[in-house]
C-alpha cells in the first residue's frame, strides 16, 4: 500500500505545514521504525495550524489510514496532540500479515506522569510486552506506548508491537537501513519531508506517469528506480521539491522525458489555471536523479485545490 499518490507538488504531501524549522527524528523515533519501511512522512506538527493552505491540502488529500491515526491522536483524551512537536507516519512491510502496517510516532514533551495517573484513575489496563506497557488509546481501537517522556508510538496494537520489537532490538530497525538513512540526510533539515523505498518509488512513479507507464521506455527505467524523497513548505507561498534516484544518468534523463510528455498532455486538457500550474512545474535530471520542483502563491494554490486536474491527481 502506498500512503501517498503524488504527481503535482500540490498533491504530494498528505500532511503539510508552514515552517522554517527542521522536523528531525530522534534516535528513539528512528529505532522504533522497522527496517522494511516503504514510506516515511515527517512533519512539524505543532506549527501545522499556521498555514491555511496546508490545512486545506490536508483536509482534501489525507488518506483514510493517516486520518484515522490523526483522529485517534486528537480524540484519545490523553491530550498528547497538544504537546506533540514532530509527528511521523511510517508504512512498513510486516511479514506476519498481508500488506503493510502504519505506525505513528509523536515527539514532544508529554505529561506522562499525569497520563499514567489518569490510566490508574480510569482503571485502564495495559498489555505488557517485555518492559513496555501498551495502553488502549481511548475508544477508537488504537493503542499507545510511551518510549520515554518525549517519544510515543501509536497505531493498531500489532503495529505498535512491531515498532517496539524494532526499538528493543528484537527485529531490524530503520537505523540498519543504510539506503533510507542516507536519503534522510538530504531532507531531515526541512520542516516537512518524506522518503520512499524502491518499491514505493516504483508504485508512485507508475501513478505519476499514468498511461505513459504502459510504454516500453517505462519498463526500461522502472527497475532502475532506487528511492525517492520530497519536501514541501508553505512559508512563502507553496514550494515543493522531489528527487527520484535512478541507476544512471541515462535512466534519469529518460524518465524526465516521459514525465515532461505527461505534463504536455495534461496542459492540452487543462483550464488556464491548471496550465499555469504546470508551467510552474520544472522537471529535470542531474547526475542520475530525476528532479521535480513547483512553486506558487497561496492564492493560486487555493484555487488549484478545486480544479479537475487536482481531483484527478489525488483520487
Amino acid at each position: 500500500m502506498q500512503i501517498l499518490k503524488p504527481f503535482l507538488p500540490i498533491a504530494t504531501l498528505a500532511l503539510s505545514t508552514a515552517l522554517c524549522s527542521a522536523a528531525q527524528l530522534s534516535s528513539d523515533a528512528k529505532a522504533a521504525i522497522p527496517r522494511d519501511v516503504q514510506q516515511i512522512i515527517v512533519v512539524d506538527y505543532r506549527a501545522m495550524q499556521n498555514s491555511s493552505a496546508a490545512m486545506e491540502l490536508k483536509d482534501r488529500v489525507l488518506p483514510p489510514e493517516l486520518k484515522r491515526l490523526e483522529t485517534a491522536l486528537k480524540t484519545s483524551g490523553l491530550k498528547v496532540d497538544q504537546d506533540a512537536d514532530v509527528l511521523t507516519f511510517a508504512a512498513f512491510r510486516d511479514g506476519n500479515g498481508p500488506g503493510n502496517r502504519i505506525v505513528g510516532i509523536a515527539q514532544g514533551q508529554f505529561h506522562t506522569r499525569e497520563i499514567m495517573a489518569n490510566f490508574v484513575k480510569t482503571k485502564t489496563k495495559p498489555v505488557t510486552l517485555r518492559n513496555n506497557s501498551i495502553y488502549p488509546m481511548g475508544q477508537n481501537g488504537m493503542s499507545v506506548a510511551f518510549l520515554n517522556q518525549t517519544t510515543m508510538v501509536f497505531g493498531d496494537r500489532e503495529a505498535v508491537k512491531v515498532a517496539l520489537d524494532a526499538r528493543d532490538g528484537l527485529a531490524p530497525n530503520f537505523l540498519s537501513n543504510g539506503d533510507m538513512t542516507n536519503e534522510m540526510l538530504a531532507v531531515e533539515q526541512r520542516a516537512v519531508w518524506s522518503l520512499l523505498d524502491q518499491k514505493g518509488t516504483q508504485t508512485m512513479m507508475r501513478s505519476v506517469l499514468g498511461d505513459a507507464a504502459q510504454l516500453a521506455d517505462y519498463d526500461t527505467v522502472r527497475n532502475r528506480m532506487k528511492s525517492s524523497r520530497y519536501t514541501m513548505d508553505f512559508q512563502n507561498g507553496v514550494k515543493f521539491d522531489m528527487a527520484v534516484v535512478m541507476g544512471d544518468t541515462m535512466t534519469a534523463a529518460t524518465c524526465a522525458t516521459l514525465l515532461k510528455g505527461v505534463t504536455l498532455m495534461k496542459k492540452t486538457q487543462g483550464n488556464p489555471l491548471e496550465k499555469t500550474a504546470l508551467d510552474q512545474t520544472t522537471i529535470d535530471s542531474n547526475s542520475g536523479t530525476l528532479t521535480v520542483s513547483y512553486s506558487s502563491s497561496d492564492s493560486q494554490f487555493a484555487s488549484l485545490l478545486t480544479s479537475p486536474l487536482f481531483q484527478s491527481v489525488v483520487r
